[in-house]
């Protein structure tokens, strides 16, 4: 631990803290304050041990917020943006507010993929195809959201959804937005009928299954919010509190017949408990599919909900996990197999 400290290593965020004795501070294992001697160093599981033993939160580092949270300056910024998407946010606009708008750029390019003028330009758009879908007229909804000519909509509209307006109506639209948890940043997408999206942000195939969402809906995928990721919220709040066991967040799963099985054998798996891989492959009838259960198992989009990390190898080692095994030996700790959880090798903490 005292390693990665010294390394800012990002891969144990969340599974541990430190407390500085000579400050009475305690901080994430990434913060880029000046590194303690190793003697003056105690390590804590979670903030509560922390906040216990006397010591108080860093701030610089914030270790009391989730792991991704959004700066202050970022949710005012976000905050205006939703009183009135429709207006266009220039660097002048920035600066007058007293932001600089290269940090602005870094920061939703960190986070979001994409520029703070382009996060701009697909939100505008999203929710201009909301409102077609439900009927309201083209042009209409072009000015209202911003586009002082019906071309200029039609060609911005089209660059992102492939298809002009006109033809969105039948559209499914994802709306895509970060749910924070202390595992760190979630992606999650919901469409009018639930989630179809939960993917960690920093997994590496996270670009790979938004991709197959498209192509499995024939989608539209934009920034927004709705009340099923509202919803999932709510319920990862519970469950990393430990005051809920299962569920209730509609589901969206497209796939193959051969996945949705297996994502429909993992649902059954009960809180608290694990099965092998060979113990999914006899459960949808098909003995010797245990590799294809495996990949079934890691093209899971809505982990956790649909919880994938309740497999494990038959001699009780953890196996694999998109998420990364540091993640699911969290979770599988956080339902009760503590001596599971440290079985695995490959895991960042010693045992």
């Amino acid at each position: 631990m005292y390693r990665a400290l010294l390394d800012r290593d990002s891969s144990y965020e969340s599974v541990f803290y430190l407390g500085v004795r000579t400050t009475g501070i305690f901080c994430r294992p990434t913060c880029a304050a000046k590194k303690p001697l190793r003697k003056n160093v105690e390590f804590f599981s979670t903030t509560r041990e922390a906040l216990f033993a006397g010591y108080r939160p860093c701030r610089r580092c914030t270790p009391m917020q989730p792991e991704g949270s959004a700066p202050a300056w970022i949710e005012e910024l976000v905050a205006e943006i939703e009183t009135d998407p429709a207006r266009r946010w220039k660097d002048a606009d920035l600066r007058a507010t007293g932001l600089d708008p290269t940090r602005v750029r870094r920061w939703f390019k960190h986070h979001h993929g994409m520029t703070f003028h382009a996060y701009q330009r697909a939100r505008r758009l999203g929710l201009a195809l909301g409102h077609i879908r439900y009927g309201e007229d083209i042009m209409n909804t072009a000015y209202d959201h911003g586009y002082e000519s019906l071309s200029g909509f039609r060609d911005a509209f089209g660059h992102l959804f492939g298809e002009p307006p006109g033809k969105s109506r039948s559209t499914t639209h994802v709306v895509v937005t970060r749910v924070l948890t202390p595992l760190g940043p979630l992606v999650a997408g919901a469409t009018d009928d639930g989630l179809c999206l939960l993917e960690f942000a920093d997994r590496p195939m996270l670009e790979t299954q938004i991709k197959r969402l498209r192509k499995h809906m024939d989608c539209a995928v934009t920034p927004g919010d709705n009340p099923h990721i509202e919803h999932i919220q709510q319920e990862l709040t519970e469950y990393f509190d430990g005051t809920r066991t299962a569920f209730s967040v509609p589901l969206v799963v497209p796939g193959t017949d051969f996945q949705r099985r297996v994502w429909a054998a993992l649902q059954q798996i009960p809180y608290g408990e694990t099965r092998s891989y060979e113990d999914i492959a006899r459960a949808i009838d098909n003995p010797k599919a245990v590799r294809a259960v495996g990949r079934a198992n890691g093209d899971n989009r809505i982990p956790i909900v649909i919880p994938c990390h309740r497999v494990v190898r038959a001699d009780g080692t953890l196996g694999g996990y998109g998420g990364e095994l540091w993640r699911k030996r969290f979770l599988l700790g956080l339902e009760g197999h503590t001596e599971l959880a440290v079985k695995q090798e490959q895991l960042p903490l010693a045992n």
